[in-house]
């Protein structure tokens, strides 16, 4: 069948390497429409991301976000000589826009609690000195302060003129000079730019704290910010000062008013003006710690940051302390605060630095799956041990299978990184283009190491498809409101961030997120995104990012090569090595093929008959007296299946001793559950022995399978191809993988067709999904022949032959025993 003109070698890993690749190369090719639709889908994301981002900035760009304008001097036909704009002609909207050389002063404020979260005494929080429930029923709760310090007294005094009271009331012709003597608050939200104080806008309270109020505080009055004209709605709230103890106190009564009653859900939140520690503070230096509430600043990555009221809680301690030294008639004056001039700007809203840490995430992980589900899937339908079983050494195999995975991820990103920045997406323009290659060449390896990991613990595509695609969405998901949030939360410990991290998924989530957030901010402020330099910058988590997967890379590769050797799930003969111990094998192996160390096997066996005998006592003279002669030698080969459940054990192949010299084909005979099966996968490296062992050409099936699979055929009981190949490229791999090349190889596929009926009318050039079951069973048998191997396996090959078919099978085996040992089982004698 297979004409060699010669000896030949096994193949060498650039042979090997070169037929898995040639054949890898034909299968993808097969699957050109799977491979397009991957490749286009970060393409349409992107698209959709840009089309969004057009519906988005044509918006922004209507009248109503544009600075406002006014007609300023009209001509008596009523049209419009000159126009003007600015920030008195504009609504909050529009205001950002506008060009403001000389930005307006503002008082500077106390940031409060609004009125239902003010502090309270309740049952599951009885905090000392508060008011109970009513006072927020009548709206009427004050703002409270915690303060301590190391000298209560001399606190307890700084405390009490921390809100200077006010003796007349306030003049507005002067808002900011009478607002700086005392001390005002607002409820409202701030923003990130202090071009507009919220707390000045229609609809709000300017609030007046005082240690007791006077009800004729609270009134409506006009002024004007520079050029603004503003209604004023002023009311007067108590501020009250409350001791603690100690230090620890006062964090953990802020904690639970606020957050901690937040996130229960069962009540609002007490929630605390502020607070003072005057630690060692005495008439020789002010030495304080102010607590203020973080969270009003909305550190997300939605909104840019805002603007803290911090400065007049500084001011109130330094004006208590300078009235402490020099008395009430020296001030510390706090009169304004004021934003920088700024150009009249665009609103901008870039929607792919925003939501591109959690849409990337999942277009880059897109591919975990397809790799994942490759490999389970050659594991599942038992192509890997297929491929082995026809000499195919695991180096060549995972070089080659590696690469290729690699090349693809490559290959999808750098389309992804060019599409997405000829489109003008500011992630990718924004940020330095070595840094996103760096990132994306560490992460696509960390992932596909990823996948031959995970493989290990699969043997079904299905499940392995599916918790596939939820790591891919759950971790998207997690990483956008779980990590992104730790990330965000300064209180948060930084070393559980980095935790987190160590899972792939939220390590690339991280990354992307670091990239959206500084092309966002590039964006806002007219500059680059990240760069080299950046990577030192405290709050930037990239360098963290990228040594834990260079090192997670470098684990997870040897450690899935590992299981991959080790483990039972994907076929194959377990190995059970540590690798102090394979040396040692080695050598006991080189050993046994000279001498096969005949092990204790006096076994009594009852009603023998004469030719079992006589093959046993051939068997045990060949261990004494090795043969070269003798292909293949079983020598007392057993197996057994526990039972599970409560079942008793099985024995599937009992004692089984067999001499099979070369030009010999021995057929086993027997129906199904015989043993015939369970015999064959023991000598294929399948399935452990029991018992026993079996030696081909001197080598031990238990520790030389690799040395075998050269020279070994094997035709499964169950066709195990590759259903989009044709049957010549099955023949040309596997031809390769026995060392045929050129000319010869060409000759070998070519005659293996004839001899099996699959040459004539372009059959062998169909693919073998589109075959019948016989024409399966014949390509298998002719793949089992095919590189001239010194013995063969074939597990019913007859199966699903008509009989003139079968009658062709006989004839090809006859012809191929010449020169080698073949063992054959069927359930029927024909």
């Amino acid at each position: 069948m297979d004409s060699s003109t010669g000896p030949r070698g096994a193949a060498g890993f650039s042979t090997q390497a070169n037929a898995l690749l040639r054949k890898n190369l034909c299968f993808q090719k097969r699957n050109l429409k799977t491979n397009v639709c991957i490749t286009l889908f970060p393409i349409l994301l992107c698209v959709l991301l840009v089309l969004l981002q057009g519906a988005i900035d044509r918006e922004i760009d209507k009248p109503k976000y544009r600075c406002g304008c006014a007609c300023v001097d009209a001509a008596a036909d009523g049209s419009c000589r000159r126009t003007e704009c600015g920030v008195q002609y504009s609504t909050l909207d529009q205001v950002a826009s506008c060009p403001i050389p000389s930005p307006p002063r503002w008082p500077a404020l106390v940031q409060l609690p609004t009125p239902e979260s003010r502090a309270i005494s309740t049952a599951s929080q009885p905090f000392d000195g508060l008011p109970g429930q009513t006072c927020r029923d009548a709206g009427s709760c004050p703002a409270a302060f915690l303060v301590t310090g190391a000298n209560r007294s001399l606190t307890e005094s700084l405390s009490g003129q921390l809100f200077p009271a006010l003796s007349s009331p306030l003049n507005f012709t002067d808002y900011l000079g009478a607002l700086s003597k005392i001390v005002p608050g607002s409820d409202t939200t701030p923003e990130f730019r202090q071009l507009l104080e919220p707390a000045f806008t229609p609809g709000n309270t300017l609030y007046i704290v005082q240690p007791q109020c006077r009800s004729n505080l609270s009134q409506t009055v006009s002024v004007n910010a520079g050029i603004i004209p503003l209604q004023l709605n002023v009311e007067c709230i108590q501020g009250l000062m409350l001791w603690r103890e100690s230090e620890s106190i006062v964090n953990d009564e802020l904690f639970r008013g606020y957050r901690q009653q937040r996130e229960s859900g069962r009540e609002k939140a007490n929630e605390f003006a502020a607070g003072y520690n005057f630690l060692s503070t005495n008439k020789d230096s002010l030495d304080i710690s102010i607590w203020f509430n973080s969270t009003y600043s909305n550190n997300t990555a939605f909104t840019e940051i805002a603007l803290l009221r911090v400065p007049r809680l500084v001011n109130m301690a330094s004006n208590a302390y300078i009235k402490f030294l020099r008395g009430s008639e020296v001030e510390m004056l706090l009169e304004y605060v004021k934003d920088m001039p700024k150009v009249g700007t665009k609103l901008k809203f870039d929607l792919s630095s925003l939501l591109g840490a959690l849409f990337f995430t999942w277009i880059v992980e897109l591919l975990f799956p397809v790799v994942l589900t490759y490999l389970v899937y050659e594991k599942q339908q038992k192509l890997k041990i297929m491929m082995k079983m026809h000499g195919l050494k695991d180096g060549p195999y995972w070089m080659i299978t590696y690469t290729y995975f690699f090349a693809l991820s490559a290959v999808y990103m750098l389309l992804f990184i060019i599409f997405g920045s000829v489109i003008g997406l500011r992630f990718f323009t924004a940020n330095n283009y070595s840094i996103q290659i760096v990132f994306y060449f560490i992460y696509i390896n960390l992932q596909i190491a990823l996948a031959f990991f995970a493989a290990s613990f699969f043997s079904s595509v299905k499940i392995a498809t599916v918790v596939g695609y939820i790591y891919v969405f759950g971790s998207g998901l997690l990483g956008a409101f779980l990590l992104r949030f730790f990330v965000e939360d300064n209180s948060f410990p930084k070393g559980w961030i980095v935790v987190m991290e160590i899972i792939p998924g939220f390590s690339l989530y991280r990354g992307l997120y670091e990239f959206g957030q500084y092309a966002f901010s590039g964006t806002a402020m007219g500059t680059s995104g990240m760069e080299w330099t950046n990577l030192s910058d405290p709050v930037n988590g990239m360098r963290t990012v990228l040594i834990i997967m260079v090192i997670e890379w470098a684990i997870l590769l040897p450690l899935a090569f590992y299981l991959d050797q080790v483990s039972s799930l994907g076929g194959g003969l377990r190995k059970r090595l540590l690798i102090s111990l394979k040396c040692f094998k080695k050598r006991a192996a080189s050993f046994r093929r000279y001498s096969f160390g005949r092990q204790g096997s006096k076994v009594v066996v009852e009603m023998e008959n004469p030719d079992t005998t006589q093959e046993r006592e051939v068997v045990e003279q060949l261990l004494l007296e090795p043969s070269a002669n003798h292909a293949i030698i079983s020598d007392n080969l057993t197996k057994v299946y526990h039972g599970k459940d409560g079942n008793p054990d099985k024995l599937a192949v009992r004692g089984l001793s067999l001499a099979l010299p070369k030009g010999q084909c021995f057929g086993m005979l027997g129906p199904n559950g015989a043993g015939k099966t369970s015999f064959i996968s023991m000598m294929i490296g399948l399935i452990p022995p029991t018992s026993g062992t079996a030696y081909v050409h001197g080598m031990d099936i238990r520790t030389d399978m690799n040395e075998i699979y050269t020279n070994m055929g094997v035709c499964p009981q169950h066709d195990l191809l590759w259903e989009t190949l044709t049957g010549r490229e099955h023949l040309l791999f596997y031809g390769r993988l026995k060392n045929l090349k050129g000319a010869e190889l060409l000759k070998a596929t070519d005659d293996s067709l004839k001899s099996v009926n699959l040459f004539r009318g372009g059959v062998g050039d169909k693919q073998v999904g589109k075959y019948s079951g016989g024409m399966k069973r014949r390509l298998s048998v002719a793949i089992s022949l095919i590189g001239d191997p010194k013995v063969v396996f074939m597990d019913e090959p007859s199966t699903g032959l008509d009989p003139a078919s079968r009658n062709n099978l006989w004839s090809v085996v006859k012809e191929a025993k010449k020169n080698r040992a073949i063992i054959l089982t069927s359930i029927q004698l024909s």
